[in-house]
């Protein structure tokens, strides 16, 4: 039932920023801003679900909690862009929101270095000498 609430809130504000864009283009980018920050409040709840249900299957499994944060840091940070740049894709800044892509997805290398070098030391170690 929460998707029929959110298709219903992005279709409405949809209709209403086609009306407003002709006379208040401003608020038109407005109005969609405010309305993908409350989708996105809406969901953090469930999305705090689904980082405690990983975080007790990583426990049970007896995961480096140190992978799993870096995990949940790279998503965070994959997500997080992808919003930033949609949000300046639709100001019309194409240049702005490729350079947050980029930098999302440098982050994201950044951040994977520990969890790569761990399985490459592990492959060292498996293989022979």
């Amino acid at each position: 039932m929460e998707i029929i609430q959110v298709v219903g809130l992005g279709l409405i504000a949809t209709f209403l920023i086609l009306i407003i864009k002709e006379q208040k283009p401003m608020f038109a980018f407005l109005l969609a801003t405010f309305v993908g920050v409350i989708i996105f409040i809406a969901l953090a709840d469930k999305i705090a679900d689904v980082i405690r249900v990983i975080e007790s299957l990583a426990e049970k499994a007896k995961v480096n909690t140190l992978f799993l944060g870096t995990i949940l840091k790279i998503i965070g940070i994959a997500y997080i862009a992808e919003f930033g740049a949609q949000v300046t894709r639709d100001a019309g800044q194409n240049a702005i929101a490729s350079k947050i892509e980029l930098a999302g997805k440098i982050l994201i290398m950044v951040m994977a270095i520990p969890i790569i070098t761990l399985i490459i030391e592990t492959v060292m170690q498996i293989l022979p000498s």
